[in-house]
C-alpha cells in the first residue's frame, strides 16, 4: 500500500480504536470527561493522520489518549476544578413555587403591610428609616428632629406590634 493510501485509509483505522479509547479513558477520569477526551483524541488523530504516515496506529491513538488526559489534568489543576461544586439540585436546590405558596406569600405581604399602616405614624417613620431605608439611629434622630432615645423607643415599639399581629 502506498503512503498516500495509508493516510487516505488512517482515519478508518483510528476510527475502530475509539470505543477502546473510551473504555481505556472511563477507568481513567471522571465519567463527564470521557467524551470530551474521545472527541480530542479523534480530533488530533484526524488532524495528525491527514499530514503524516503513522507506522502503529494502535499504539499512537493510546498515546494521544494519555496525552489528553494530561492536557485535562493540566488544564483542572490550573483552574482548581477539584474545589469548585457543580451546579445540580443537591449542591444548589432549587425551590419550586406552587400557585398556593404564592398566595400565602401575597397574603403574609398584605397582613404586613396592614400592620404597618395601623403603626403610630412616628413609630411607623422610624421603622420604615431603619429597616427599608437602612439608616442608622442617629441619622434617624437628625431626620425626624427627635433623640436617639425616642428614635429606639418608637422602633421596639413597631417590632414589638407588628410581632403581635404577625402572631393573629
Amino acid at each position: 500500500m502506498s503512503a498516500q493510501a495509508k493516510r487516505r485509509d488512517a482515519p478508518a483505522h483510528f476510527l475502530g480504536y475509539l470505543s477502546a479509547v473510551r473504555s481505556f479513558l472511563s477507568k481513567r477520569v471522571h465519567s463527564n470527561d470521557v467524551d470530551d477526551m474521545v472527541q480530542d483524541v479523534a480530533l488530533r488523530m484526524h488532524q495528525r493522520a491527514a499530514s503524516d504516515e503513522i507506522d502503529n496506529i494502535e499504539g499512537y491513538v493510546f498515546q494521544v489518549a494519555r496525552s489528553v488526559m494530561a492536557d485535562y489534568g493540566r488544564r483542572d489543576q490550573s483552574r482548581s476544578a477539584s474545589l469548585h461544586d457543580g451546579l445540580d439540585d443537591r449542591n444548589h436546590p432549587v425551590e419550586r413555587r406552587s400557585p398556593d405558596r404564592v398566595v400565602e406569600d401575597r397574603q403574609r405581604l398584605n397582613q404586613t403591610m396592614d400592620a404597618l399602616r395601623r403603626l403610630p405614624s412616628r413609630s411607623r417613620q422610624a421603622f420604615v428609616l431603619h429597616r427599608f431605608d437602612e439608616m442608622s439611629y442617629s441619622e434617624i434622630a437628625i431626620h425626624m428632629g427627635i433623640s436617639v432615645s425616642a428614635v429606639e423607643k418608637n422602633i421596639m415599639r413597631a417590632i414589638r406590634q407588628l410581632a403581635t399581629y404577625q402572631s393573629l
